[in-house]
This record gives C-alpha cells, structure tokens and sequence, in this order.
C-alpha cells in the first residue's frame, strides 16, 4: 500500500508467534516490505482497534487460525532506507506469542503460503535476524 511507503510517522504493526509445541507459524509475504520473505502473521494496526485485537484479526486474515494471546514478546523497530537514505518504511512492532485453538491452516490476505516450522529449521531459513530473536524468545516463554 503506497501510504505505508515515505510515511510522516512510525505505524504500528502486530507480529504473533503462534506456537504448537516445537513448531513455529510463519507466513511469506504478498506485499511490501520484504515481498516473498518468511515472517511472522501480522500486519499494521487499524483506527479503533486495540493491538490484541489487531493480532487476533491479522493471524485469522494470512492463517485461517484463531489464536489465544499468551504474552508480549517485545517491541522493535523496522526501519528500512531507500537507496537514496530517506525512510521508505518505519514500522513499531509488538510481538506476541500465542496458540492456536480453532481453524483451517490455509494462507489468505498478505500471505502467499503459510505453513508451520521446527524450532531448529528457523534458524537456517533466511529471515530477518530480529523475526529470528523473536521466535527464541517466544519458545523460552512457552517453556517457562
């Protein structure tokens, strides 16, 4: 979407880590940033609408699944220059750890495919380092 590319401000984004024992969700991108990347099910927060209800929605919308929100994970930024140094993309990030509970894995909206990861096969794929950070931290707090 062409609003999200220069903008005036950060956006806020939702990022969940749906986990289903040592599997991890992760759903490769339609749309810019990072088109045809693995990442997390999410996507930018909506007027009117909280940050949990912003993952709920973004997982069921790429996924098929409905989820229950465990935890915050972390927040962090996504900031990505132009080849010219401007700011094309600057997202806020807030990452959430959950599980599904209902649904038919099936990839729709902003996600081309959509399927599920061991633990240990994350950290081959390539993906951006802060997505990996994440997913380790998301497995430490399911194991606490």
């Amino acid at each position: 979407m062409k609003f999200r590319e220069y903008p005036q401000r950060p956006l806020v984004g939702v990022g969940v880590c749906v986990l289903e024992e040592n599997k991890v969700l992760l759903a490769r991108r339609r749309s810019p940033p990072k088109i045809g990347e693995w990442s997390l099910p999410g996507g930018a927060q909506e007027i009117g609408e909280t940050i949990k209800e912003c993952a709920l929605r973004e997982v069921r919308e790429e996924t098929g699944l409905e989820v229950r929100i465990l935890k915050l994970i972390d927040v962090i930024d996504s900031i990505i220059v132009d080849d010219f140094g401007k700011i094309k993309y600057h997202y806020t990030l807030i990452d959430f750890v959950a599980e599904p509970v209902s649904g038919n894995l099936l990839a729709g909206d902003d996600a081309s495919h959509v399927k599920w990861f061991c633990q240990k096969k994350v950290i081959d794929l390539p993906i951006w380092d802060q997505t990996k950070k994440v997913i380790a931290q998301a497995f430490k707090i399911k194991d606490q």
